[in-house]
């Protein structure tokens, strides 16, 4: 009798939560009892107490229970962008990695499942994979736009950033998934600091002491033929 009320006590518990949550949780007990493609959308409504439609009221799919929301993540990404100008883009590169790294720490346990699920099953790495891409394309659109236009030599540096920021987020993202990070917005921050190091704004000038560094080399070449290419090169680089 002892163990039925203890059971009738957590159904009550949980038949409080959310649909949206019932779902998730359901699903990834029976994804760690069955595996993940033995377990079907009717399964996951039945153990969560809820019939078919609920399920698909609140997911398209199975693979939606397991993935967080990225069209809304994407979204808060896009309206933080939007806020700054020129001058604090920077800053809001950073809070927005901050944005996507809280929204996981807030997840907790449920992150951690899903982390786990996607290092096992091959189809779901895949769209894990595609869905950094879309972040990557934000960031890159953005930055790309924040550094002058679509040059060639502005494409390429945004799409340098632009992995160099989501590659930042994600090695603290894996550090705190794996429990070897105890204060990952801390880390995500202190990470985003040396990327943004390693990207001088645009029309901004070289950092004090950095110069223009000449490699010696032999040639046959009279040095006075040599000077006026010599000269053109450091005025080019000074115009960069």
């Amino acid at each position: 009798m002892a163990s039925a009320r203890q059971g009738g006590e957590g159904w009550g518990i949980m038949g409080k939560l959310p649909a949206r949550i019932r779902l998730a949780d359901a699903a990834f007990a029976l994804f760690d009892e069955r595996g993940y493609e033995q377990t079907t959308v009717d399964d996951i409504a039945e153990r969560a107490g809820l019939g078919r439609t609920t399920f698909f009221r609140n997911y398209r799919s199975k693979e939606d229970v397991i993935f967080p929301d990225h069209d809304r993540l994407l979204a808060l990404i896009r309206d933080r962008l939007a806020t700054s100008s020129h001058s604090t883009a920077l800053v809001a590169v950073s809070d927005a990695v901050r944005l996507v790294l809280l929204h996981y720490v807030d997840e907790g346990d449920l992150a951690r499942r899903r982390y786990a699920l996607t290092s096992k099953v091959a189809a779901l790495r895949d769209r894990e994979i595609a869905s950094v891409g879309r972040y990557q394309r934000l960031f890159r659109e953005f930055i790309a736009d924040w550094m002058g236009g679509p040059t060639e030599s502005a494409s390429l540096r945004a799409e340098l950033m632009a992995a160099a920021v989501v590659a930042a987020h994600n090695h603290v993202l894996r550090r705190w998934l794996r429990g070897e990070s105890s204060d990952p917005v801390t880390e995500v921050d202190e990470a985003m600091r040396e990327v943004l190091a390693l990207f001088r704004a645009p029309g901004s000038s070289p950092e004090p002491g950095a110069g223009t560094t000449v490699v010696a080399f032999r040639t046959g070449q009279d040095l006075d033929a040599l000077l006026p290419s010599l000269r053109r090169l450091v005025e080019d680089d000074a115009e960069r």
